[in-house]
């Protein structure tokens, strides 16, 4: 591959709601509500530029189970056709290296790896589920990122889960229980962090050279389908 290749444009997908609802992280900010044969999201597409690199997101939080994880840290996870697809890695290795790496740069602090429960929201864990979820060795808890990011592998797109603590769920005694003025709270204070990781990091990646990556990546979901196409 000719490293001085001008690199293939690339568009970048937001999916969360950590200071994103702020209209100065994209240029050019505009709305679109679109229909898709599974049904409509769960709110508009917020189309716009960050530093010149086509984004779009979609608003939709996270509790830490180890004490290790704690409230405003963030972590950079690793996870019609029927398809049956490779989830070892499930995330994209390459865009979490360079979220890794711009998180340490800005002197944030994050956990490099970890293993993300996934409930049915919108309620929260019983204390014994809480409990139940540590011992199978998770160490953050939230109702998104599944089935996201199989639904995004499925699709060969590259996805990563930028992961940032609210609270500690209900699980440590004597801390305050999870609540919803809480997890706001939080959430309000972990924006700017969020932000800044982004601003800094999208521009590196709309700069890197995909085409290899995502040819591999459709090529797998291609023959990961089991049922012919009708």
């Amino acid at each position: 591959m000719d490293s001085g290749a001008t690199p293939a444009a690339v568009k970048i997908g937001i999916i969360g709601g950590t200071g994103l609802d702020d209209p100065e992280i994209l240029e050019g900010r505009t709305e679109k509500y679109v229909d898709t044969p599974f049904g409509k999201p769960s709110d508009a597409l917020v189309l716009g530029k960050i530093k010149n690199v086509d984004c779009f997101l979609l608003a939709s939080s996270l509790t830490g189970l180890p004490e290790g994880f704690r409230p405003s840290m963030m972590e950079i996870i690793p996870v019609p056709e029927e398809c049956a697809i490779f989830q070892w890695l499930s995330h994209s290795a390459l865009k979490r290296e360079v979220l890794i790496e711009t998180a340490k740069k800005l002197g944030l602090r994050c956990h490099s790896k970890g293993t993300v429960i996934t409930i049915e929201g919108p309620r929260f864990s019983s204390r014994a589920e809480s409990i139940m979820f540590q011992t199978w060795g998770a160490d953050v808890i939230n109702m998104t990122t599944v089935p996201e990011v199989v639904l995004a592998k499925e699709a060969g797109i590259c996805y990563a889960s930028i992961a940032m603590a609210t609270d500690y769920d209900c699980w440590k005694e004597h801390e305050e229980a999870v609540s919803v003025d809480r997890v706001l709270k939080t959430l309000k204070e972990n924006a700017n962090k969020a932000k800044s990781l982004l601003l800094t990091t999208i521009p590196q990646i709309g700069s890197m050279e995909w085409s290899e990556t995502l040819h591999n990546m459709k090529t797998m979901a291609q023959f990961s389908v089991l049922l012919p196409r009708h």
